[in-house]
């Protein structure tokens, strides 16, 4: 072989070298970000479940109001959000009337 041919040979292991040694560096880049991801992966997974099924949410959401603070606890916390709703939906009626 010629003295070209002979550089370009010896150039091509050096660069397949190279991509050797930067496969595995992006291995153990992979390896380590691995459980970070899978993690993640699963919170999304557990939102995408709560989001598709808000009844379930809500009745849990209960549950611990109930235990925590009764029934009536919740019968009064529900009277509050339904009073500032009615008062809310009142003042912005007003306000939308005067513009």
């Amino acid at each position: 072989m010629n003295k070209q041919m002979l550089e370009v040979m010896q150039r091509r292991g050096e660069l397949l070298a190279r991509i050797a040694s930067q496969r595995e560096q992006a291995a153990e880049i992979g390896k380590r970000w691995q459980t970070p991801l899978a993690f993640a992966d699963q919170g999304l997974a557990a939102m995408r479940f709560l989001r598709s099924n808000p009844l379930l949410v809500a009745g849990v959401a209960a549950l611990i109001v109930i235990r925590r603070r009764g029934v009536a606890g919740l019968v009064r916390r529900v009277w509050r959000v339904w009073k500032g709703y009615r008062y809310f939906t009142a003042f912005s009626a007003k306000l939308s009337s005067r513009f």
